[in-house]
This record gives structure tokens, sequence and C-alpha cells, in this order.
């Protein structure tokens, strides 16, 4: 590990954060270099603090401390992320005998700056208790490494010297901020503090020195590390495409997330794979999974991951069914061992009022294969992925160190369920389609664009096809600046393999699809004894073919998956009232919409949902010109004696409600039926603003 410090990069910092002071500043800019490493902190880990000076409202200085605060990542983290508090007022408590972890939270809240501020890290006081102007706190994989062993102190003492003093593990908050003060103050000229299964502290009077001294700790820890184990701490290597193993995971990942549904009633999960040469190698050796599941590198994970994953086991080719009862007998097993320990330590704690977390795996192992995250969106499971794949790497590369131990599973359930982590998870209502993945067809055009938009802000995570990739694109760039997930792959629905390898990808990406919106369309606009074989044809390909093809592959999945599931089939009111001159279209749209009826029918076994919306003419998402209208939009003006310009009012002023139907009505047709909100399918519904003729009958 080297020092990436550089001066012009942090003049650079405390020109462009000037407002907040040159010790804010500073201290932003070498906390992002720390988080940017994974060998350092992972997801929300780690802290840093600077102390300094606060101006109050009556123009006075104040002694202030500046810490990272709950929710920002050390990577990005902004001034705003750093809470400033009465630095004073803090050491006064270094004198109480006692504090609980409610009360301390109380104490920091209450002498904030700003009321407004997030809560300050629950390591605030032990970063107040040292006196050094810059402090550091990482999970520094060379250190957990070394402390994670029953021998951790000796490793720790032969790697690092006199240089770092130890502090046995005691759970973060006022008790740890105790424990290691006293350690610190017996030995004022050490640089450095190891929590033992914790991390390293280490501080200097300017951000440089006590960034490059946590540098060089580490790094002399990696070295340590090598001697011992003939090779660097992390070996990360990239395997080349296998098509039989993406083939296997598109078959076992619906497998998976069905058996998690179905435990865990209306939730879906999403998952995340992951296989690189150090998981194949620890998969496919038996002491190599007992070292997977023997416990996370830092407490800090366990509320993201529990204490160990789900192994599954090997596939057998062509025997995904018994796979399947296997699988479920392992989740059962998983799944009561977790209650047992939640029962146990509850009990032993004397929380009886404590409620118990969903039981269900957030990392699962599949031998052979890889290793899969678990989450509620696919944030969640990326990070469940990141940190299995990280805790795997490192505990592949330091086998030759000696037996691996974790903390117990006492002190592990205390991490799971303290208060102040969860609190870190910023819990809230949760939306309603979150866990779900939603593929929608036609996604570059007017309609298809909203519709994702509208289903990512709703939680799910999408899936967005078409044969436009700039417009893939688009509709991707616009779902990730609104905080959505959206996974593109270009295709011709017309294409049965192309079809396919939609569905394919999304198993990959994501693990399985919930929800399949029906929505890519043509048209051509011509007088029936206009309209040749082939342009004919290329309508009921695209429009009805299609769609055949996209419901047949989603009743597929659903069958693997078994979980139920929900299709919308976006077909048209021209399929209750026909318009002149529209006649591949029109039939087209009513072969879909029978379709959806029938499907309706054969997939309700499943538990699959299947609706329909028959919207009047769309024009435009926001900038997104409907590609169908404006193929088609001068014939239809025209057939009505009109200019482009006034057809949009045309449609406008026909309808009962003289309303103007747009992309984003339709979107929230699609989302009425997609959220379950009533007991429905083989229904339609009209998003025309009333038009007697097009009336579903």
């Amino acid at each position: 590990m080297k020092s990436l410090w550089s001066d012009a990069e942090a003049r650079r910092f405390a020109e462009r954060f000037a407002a907040v002071g040159e010790d804010v500043a500073l201290r932003v800019y070498s906390s992002r270099l720390i988080g940017a490493d994974p060998a350092l902190v992972m997801h929300g880990g780690g802290n840093t603090s600077v102390k300094s000076v606060h101006r109050d409202l009556f123009g006075d200085e104040v002694e202030a401390i500046y810490v990272k605060g709950s929710g920002w990542n050390l990577d990005s983290i902004e001034p705003a992320g750093l809470p400033g508090l009465d630095l004073a007022y803090l050491r006064r408590l270094r004198a109480v005998a006692s504090l609980s972890d409610e009360e301390m939270v109380n104490q920091l809240r209450t002498h904030l700056f700003d009321a407004a501020s997030p809560n300050p890290s629950v390591e605030t006081l032990l970063h107040a208790f040292l006196p050094a102007k810059f402090v550091d706190h990482s999970h520094a994989n060379a250190i957990l490494a070394l402390t994670n062993r029953d021998d951790g102190e000796d490793l720790v003492r032969e790697a690092l010297g006199g240089e770092v003093e130890i502090v046995p593990y005691v759970m973060p908050g006022y008790d740890l901020a105790q424990a290691a003060a006293d350690v610190a103050e017996a030995n004022p000229d050490c640089r450095g503090l190891v929590l033992m299964r914790h991390g390293l502290f280490t501080w200097g009077e300017t951000a440089q020195a006590s960034y490059e001294v946590h540098i060089e700790l580490v790094h002399r820890a990696e070295q340590a590390i090598e001697s011992k184990c003939g090779g660097p701490l992390l070996t990360p290597a990239p395997l080349e495409h296998d098509a039989g193993r993406e083939a296997a995971v598109a078959a076992l990942a619906p497998r998976i997330r069905g058996l998690l549904g179905r435990r865990d009633g209306s939730q879906r999960w999403i998952l995340d794979f992951r296989v690189t040469a150090a998981i194949e190698a620890l998969l496919g050796d038996p002491e190599g999974l007992a070292l997977l599941t023997a416990g996370p590198l830092t407490p800090d994970h366990v509320i993201r991951t529990k204490a160990a994953p789900l192994v599954l086991p090997r596939l057998s080719p062509g025997d995904e069914d018994g796979w399947t009862a296997e699988a479920e007998s392992c989740l059962d097993s998983f799944v009561s061992a977790y209650e047992a320990y939640f029962r146990l330590h509850s009990k032993e704690k004397g929380l009886s009022d404590l409620t118990q977390l969903d039981p269900l795996p957030r990392q699962i192992a599949v031998a052979g294969l890889g290793i899969f995250g678990v989450g509620d969106s696919a944030v969640a499971a990326a990070v469940a992925a990141d940190i299995c794949q990280h805790t795997v790497e490192v505990k592949a590369a330091t086998r030759a160190l000696g037996p691996y131990r974790a903390l117990d599973a006492a002190d592990l359930f205390d991490v799971e369920y303290w208060s102040l982590e969860q609190a870190k998870l910023g819990r809230g209502a949760p939306k309603a389609l979150r866990g779900r993945v939603a593929l929608v067809t036609g996604a570059a055009g007017a309609i298809g664009a909203a519709v994702c938009e509208s289903l990512a802000r709703d939680g799910a995570a999408v899936v967005a096809t078409d044969a436009d990739v700039g417009g893939l694109e688009r509709v991707r760039a616009s779902v990730h600046t609104q905080g959505g997930t959206c996974v593109t792959v270009a295709g011709d629905v017309t294409a049965e393999k192309q079809i396919e390898e939609v569905f394919t990808r999304a198993c990959v990406e994501l693990g399985g699809v919930d929800i399949v919106v029906l929505n890519a369309g043509i048209a051509r606009s011509a007088p029936l004894e206009d309209v040749s074989v082939e342009e004919w044809q290329r309508v009921l390909d695209v429009n009805l073919t299609g769609y055949f093809l996209t419901m047949r592959e989603a009743a597929r999945l659903f069958r693997r998956q078994a979980s139920g599931g929900n299709v919308i089939v976006n077909a048209s009111k021209n399929v209750f009232a026909p318009g002149a001159e529209f006649a591949a279209y029109s039939v087209s749209k009513s072969g879909g919409h029978q379709l959806g009826r029938l499907a309706a029918i054969e997939l309700a076994p499943l538990g699959v949902r299947v609706n329909m919306v028959n919207p009047d003419a769309i024009f435009a998402h926001g900038e997104i010109r409907s590609g169908l209208w404006n193929e088609v939009g001068q014939d239809r003006a025209r057939s009505r004696g009109l200019d482009l310009d006034g057809l949009e009012d045309y449609y406008r002023q026909r309808n009962l409600l003289q309303s103007r139907i747009t992309a984003e009505d339709v979107a929230r047709a699609i989302l009425f039926f997609a959220r379950e909100e009533t007991p429905t399918t083989g229904a339609t519904l009209p998003v025309d603003g009333g038009l007697p003729g097009a009336f579903p009958r």
C-alpha cells in the first residue's frame, strides 16, 4: 500500500471548500483517499475527524471536532458529512462513569453546532478523547487478517512492533472510547491503536501526517502477511467468460429468488453474482467452505451480511429440480439455525422485547459456481456481494497465518441487533416495488422511458430492452440520475434468440424478473388497399409476434421462479375502437390484447397476473418523441384534414374529460397493476380520457 497524497490536490480541496476552512477541507480530502481504497474500508465503514474551532452566534471561537456522520461514505464525503460538535463538552464525558448507547447519542446530538446535521459517528467520543488534531480509523484488510486469529496480538506485535498499542475487542460506543483512551494515554509515544477484530486508528497534527502513518502501518502489515503467506494479500483474478457458468447462473438464480420469495411472503430479493479465481478455489475445497462460513472480517459487516453465508450444493447438469429441492432444505436449515441463534442470545441477554430480523441469508455460495449477494435493492445486493467477495479473497490469501477466528456469535449478535448500527441503514417506509425486477420492452420510446422511470422510482430494478441503443442509454442515464437501477440490453423483440438473451441477462445481472411490460410497437398508416404484405407482416411481427415471444419467455421464467409475477400488456384504444387507415396496427394490437387475456387464464395457476392497458395517442415524454407517432403522425393528421401541430389537440378534444394523455398517465396505470393494488387479472384499463367507442365490453 502506498500513499496517494498529492499537495496539488490538497490545495485544490482547500480552495474548493474554502468556506468551511482549511482544516475541514483537508479532512474531506484525506478521508476520500482512505475511502477510495477497498483494502481500507467498504460501504460506509471507517470514520475520520479533525479538531478545529467553530465561531458561534456571538462571534466567539469554540473548540470543535468535526467527525464523519452516519450515512456518509468516506470515498464521497462532503463537508456536510462532517458534523461539528462542542469538543470541550465531549471531553468532559471522559469523567462519566458510564453512559448507555442511547444517552451517548443524546449527548452527541444535543452538542452539535447545527441541529440539522446527521448523527455523528458512534465512535465520536473515541476521536474526541484522543488528543491529536486529525484522527483516522479504517477496517484495513491487513490489520484484520492479523487480528482475527487466536494469536492475533502476537502477529500484530511481530508486524508492527511497539509503535502501536493493542486494544482488546470492545463493542463500539462509550466503553470502547474509554478503553482506547486509557491505552493511548498510558503510551503517549505510540503512533496508532490496533483494535482487535475491529481495525486501526492513527493520528497526527496534519491531515497528511495522520493519513501517511495509517498507510505506512497497513503497508507493514501487508508485508508481514506476504512474507508468511508467499503472496500479496489480495490477488483478485477475473475469470474469463464461461458460457456454461452463465447458463447455470441463469438457471439457478430465479430458483434461488423463488425460494427466498416464498419464504418471506410478499418480499422479493435481488441477486448480485460474483466469481473470481479466489472464490472458485475456496468453493472447490471442503476446508475452504468451512473458512467461508467462519464469520465476517469486522463486526461492522454483520448488519449487512449476517454472520455467515448460506452454502448451497453443486448443480448436477440437467437436475435443476433436484437441486432446487436440496437447496430448499439447506435454506430451511439456515433459517432454523438463525432463529435458534436469535432465541438463544436474546434470552441470555434478557432482551425479551427484541424483534427478530428476517432470518434469510444476505450472501449465498453455490459450490462449483460462485457467490450471490442478496438485497431488497440492487444496491443492497451489490453491497452484500462486495463484502462477501472481499472477505473470501482476504481469507483465501491468509490461510497460511493459521486458523481464522472471527468474533463469537454472542458478540456478533450484539452488533447485529445494536440499535445504533441499525440506524445506519436509514430504515424508512419501503417502496412498493422494492426487491422487484421489471423488464420493459420498447423501453427507449416515450411510453417505455416513462414506464422505466416510474417503476424505478417505486423501487424496482429495471431491465430495459429496445433495438435503439442510443435511446436505451438515455433511459439508463435518466433512471440512474433519479437514483434507480437500470440494466440495458439491446434486442429485437421479433428475434427469438435475442428475447431469450434479454431474459438471461436479467437473471445473470439481477437474479430474475417479477414484472414484464410488453410495450414495443410500430405502426403503418395507409388505406387497406395500399398496405403491402411486407408492411403488414412487419407490424404484426413487432406488435404481435414480439409480444408472444416475450410472453412465452416470461412464462417459462415465472415457472422456474415459482413466486408469482405480473405481466402488463400495453395494447391500445384501437383494440375496441379501430381507426381508418390503421389496419395492421389495430389488428396487431387486438391480437396482443387477446394474447394477454389467454395468458391470464394459463398463468393464474403460477400466481401470475396478466392485465392490459389501452392508451390513446402518446406523442412524447419530455424530449423523447414517440417513434410511432413520428412515423405515422403526418398520415394520421392528413386523414383528419389537420396539420401535425393540430393533431395532439384533436386527440385531447375528442375524449370525454378533455384530457391530454401523457406517457406518465400510462406509466401510472401500469404501476397500478405492478403494485397489485387489487386482486385482478385479465382486466383492461383504458387510459384515454374517456372514449365511449373504446369502452371495454
